[in-house]
């Protein structure tokens, strides 16, 4: 008995095969942004396990200059050989442009030492020896390979002209990621300078692992790569995507209940004569909940597919990204993993069961005779709208508990989730009101009708708008959390980078070169800054000194500080304190902090500032304080001022040539600052992306959902144009109708989106990273935003509408009827 009833069911898309697609529509696109940023994250944290920083299974250890625009004398590295401790392979990295404006990691390796620790590294030696059989072969991974297009025997032009290569592509199964590597003597022909970006070592027994330590010089560092480390510092990255691919499963899961709704309430008909004939409710809800999972079990397949492709267009942004932020390398090429398939399986089952329970249950407990008469259920709808409206006060009262509670990541989470919730819940009911007063309340008869008209197209547009609102709310919000990041990271910047040179020179050289700059015409005054890392009982912690000068004063970003901070940090016992350090430890200007040996306790904090590009704690004494506690130890900065911005660069190539110091060492702040807003640009456009797709999937929920709508509503529209209304007027009168109701989307979404910026920014960035910043109201993004969503609207109001009215009056009516 159960087959023919789900047959007399499923027969309604028949006669409305539009329903269908927009059922498939919502949970698919929904479905396929959740696996896309799932695959990436899933993807990405089994490279962290796997090492996929260099190498499938890199060598764990790691020596590396504590600047990390410094470089390590390969001097250093010879001697490590000769006291033997020849599991250490040297590497240069540089990032090169091609002609074709693509950014590549050049990673310079010595094959030599590799092939030497086979045994360890799971490079095959296959590509070991073709690195040594031509040493200008440039080994990429078969996955990058592929998507660029390359092949074997190609070569790469660069940006300077110079061509580098062949390229030979590796095995499936041997080097990962984006890198391309080869002989360290290729990128010494790009980039000619005699340092290393980093030392890996294999592993050692214990007391040769000691002893490498106390080789070690106090400009650089020793540490193991470990799957936690990485995963800790991208903790925050890899949870705003997982946020933004939830936002749009959401948003996806709005409009299949949106569709779902619609096709159970045009059943009912069908319904009342099925139970009027015998089928108990037992057997009609066995058939409707068989067409749920068949739906999504479809919807759920199409979106791992769609999903796995957008993951893989993602996923170059991404490896880029962490690779810039992290230097974590990861594989480019992502394939089919049953974790996140099942994990999006469940979400998307017990998703769509929970959205369609209600209509599902409302349909088959409601007596067959209501059934009978047409779409009755569609009367309940500001009922329904009413009850949203409850539940959207509960949410708030729920956002203001969370508020109250002590402030963490997961709490603002969770607030901004009840606060979207609530607007999204409300949103319908505030609509629906507004129609309704208006219908009502206006003395123009069309007007009347035009509202009254509006408020039953609601019935099945009301689930519809709140993702459009949803999904315009969050563009809005990445928008002005983003356009304020970048514009606080900008101005921080430019205050920061004061100098127009920054010399990183070896301690023994510092003094040398102060003196070569302070006797050179260009150069109008010099910064001396001393860095050392020491360890605290809160983690690590950066000590940096500064002078007393007016500019090194200008250039710090001061966020709150007693008074006459600067005069009390060069002439008593004074720190200050950046701001994350002050927010984390809970310390304000004018307390005293214990900041452990070698420095002591009792110093008075002066003042606190903002410091966005600083992954530890990091505390400023004044450069009397730094030689009386720390010399002898840490590094120097030199910042030379010039009198002429054109000098910067006849000074940084004097620098140079004179004193035989890489590019590496010697920078000009326009390009400090130039890569730094690069990568911001390049890790932010992601979360763009997703925010614009989620935008699109809503637009395309409301127009199908307009659609079948229409086609519901075809015997109404039949009977206008008979009684006199004319086809231009009703399709205007389709577009007006989404057009006013995306406009009060809008009016809601603005202030929405402002306010989740403001929440990200206040409770999740700051207990993230201990950042605060100044929201910026970016008014025309938020305009086009809504020209372009209004517009679509339009369209999407008008198209089913011009299809109807193609037809004559009669045959219309006829075929409604």
């Amino acid at each position: 008995m159960l087959w023919p009833v789900a047959k007399a069911l499923l027969g309604h898309y028949r006669r409305h095969p539009l329903q269908i697609l927009l059922v498939w529509l919502g949970l698919t696109l929904g479905v396929s942004l959740l696996v896309g940023v799932t695959a990436i994250n899933h993807h990405a944290k089994q490279a962290y396990a796997s090492g996929e920083k260099l190498f499938a299974n890199p060598v764990p250890y790691r020596i590396r200059p504590k600047l990390n625009d410094s470089k390590i004398p390969q001097g250093f590295y010879i001697d490590l050989r000769r006291q033997g401790f020849k599991e250490c392979v040297p590497f240069d990295i540089q990032k090169v442009t091609t002609k074709d404006k693509l950014e590549l990691n050049l990673v310079g390796a010595d094959p030599i030492a590799l092939m030497q620790l086979r045994d360890t590294v799971t490079m095959s030696d296959i590509a070991s020896q073709a690195l040594i059989s031509n040493s200008s072969t440039l080994l990429v991974s078969h996955d990058y390979a592929v998507r660029k297009g390359w092949q074997n025997g190609d070569m790469l032009t660069l940006e300077s002209g110079q061509q580098i290569g062949p390229i030979e592509v590796d095995s499936p199964d041997g080097i990962r990621g984006s890198r391309l590597i080869t002989d360290i003597s290729v990128v010494r022909s790009v980039y000619p300078s005699s340092g290393l970006s980093v030392i890996a070592c294999g592993d050692m027994p214990p007391e040769k692992l000691e002893q490498l330590r106390k080789t070690i010089p106090s400009g650089m560092t020793l540490a193991r790569s470990s799957q936690s480390e990485l995963e800790s510092l991208t903790r925050a990255f890899h949870t705003n995507l997982s946020a933004m691919s939830m936002l749009s499963f959401v948003v996806g899961l709005f409009i299949f209940y949106q569709a779902m709704s619609l096709s159970l309430a045009q059943r009912q008909p069908l319904v009342g004569r099925l139970r009027q004939i015998g089928v108990s409710g037992w057997q009609l809800g066995q058939a409707l909940v068989l067409e749920l999972v068949t739906l999504v079990a479809v919807s759920w397949l199409g979106g791992n597919v769609l999903g796995l492709m957008l993951a893989n267009q993602l996923m170059p942004a991404v490896s880029q990204s962490l690779s810039d932020l992290y230097n974590a390398d990861i594989g480019v090429h992502i394939d089919w993993s049953w974790q996140w398939s099942l994990y999006s399986f469940c979400l998307a089952f017990f998703g769509a069961l929970l959205s369609c329970g209600w209509p599902l249950i409302r349909l088959v407990r409601t007596q067959p005779v209501r059934l009978s008469s047409r779409l009755s259920l569609m009367r309940f709808t500001g009922r329904e709208f009413a009850w949203q409206a409850w539940v959207a006060c509960l949410c708030v009262i729920a956002a203001i508990a969370c508020y109250q509670a002590p402030k963490s990541q997961h709490m603002g989470y969770a607030i901004i989730g009840f606060m979207l919730l609530s607007v999204a819940l409300i949103t319908p009911f505030i609509i629906w009101q507004i129609f309704v007063g208006l219908s009502y309340s206006l003395r123009w008869v069309k007007a009347r009708w035009f509202f009254a008209d509006a408020a039953a197209s609601m019935s099945y547009r009301g689930v519809a708008n709140m993702a459009f609102m949803l999904a315009m709310a969050v563009n809005m919000g990445v928008e002005t959390m983003v356009g304020s990041f970048r514009d606080t990271t900008d101005s921080w910047l430019t205050q920061r980078l004061a100098a127009d040179v920054y010399i990183y020179p070896n301690n023994n050289s510092a003094t040398q070169i102060n003196k070569w700059l302070e006797v050179q015409p260009e150069v109008e005054r010099v910064w001396w800054r001393w860095e050392e890392e020491v360890p605290s009982d809160s983690g690590m912690m950066q000590v940096v000194s500064t002078g007393d000068s007016l500019g090194e004063q200008q250039s710090l970003t001061v966020k709150i500080a007693i008074p006459d901070y600067w005069y009390h940090l060069h002439h008593s016992r004074g720190v200050m304190i950046s701001e994350s350090m002050s927010i984390k430890l809970k310390l304000r200007p004018g307390d005293y902090v214990d900041l452990g040996d070698p420095l002591g306790d009792n110093w008075q904090v002066t003042g606190v500032y903002y410091d966005y590009g600083n992954p530890y704690h990091q505390v400023l004494l004044s450069e009397k304080q730094w030689l009386s506690h720390l010399a002898g130890s840490g590094d120097v900065v030199l910042g030379a001022l010039v009198r002429e911005k054109s000098d910067a660069e006849y000074i940084e190539r004097q620098v140079q040539g004179i004193f035989n110091l890489g590019t590496e060492r010697v920078f000009d702040s326009t390009s400090i600052h130039s890569q730094a807003m690069t990568t911001f640009d390049r890790t932010f456009a992601i979360a763009d992306t997703l925010g614009h797709i989620t935008l699109v999937i809503a637009v395309f929920g409301i127009f199908f959902s307009t659609v079948a709508g229409e086609v519901t509503r075809q015997r109404h529209t039949s009977l206008l144009r008979c009684l006199g209304i004319s086809s231009k007027e009703l399709i205007l009168i389709g577009g007006l109708q989404l057009f006013v109701l995306g406009m009060i989307s809008a009016v809601i979404a603005m202030p929405l989106g402002v306010a989740l910026a403001q929440l990200t920014v206040d409770i999740v960035i700051k207990q993230a990273f201990g950042w605060s910043m100044q929201l910026q109201i970016i008014p025309w993004r938020y305009l086009a935003t809504c020209f372009w969503s209004l517009l679509a609207l339009i369209v999407a109001g008008a198209l089913p509408v011009l299809k109807l009215v193609r037809n004559s009056p009669i045959k219309t009516l006829r075929d409604a009827l």
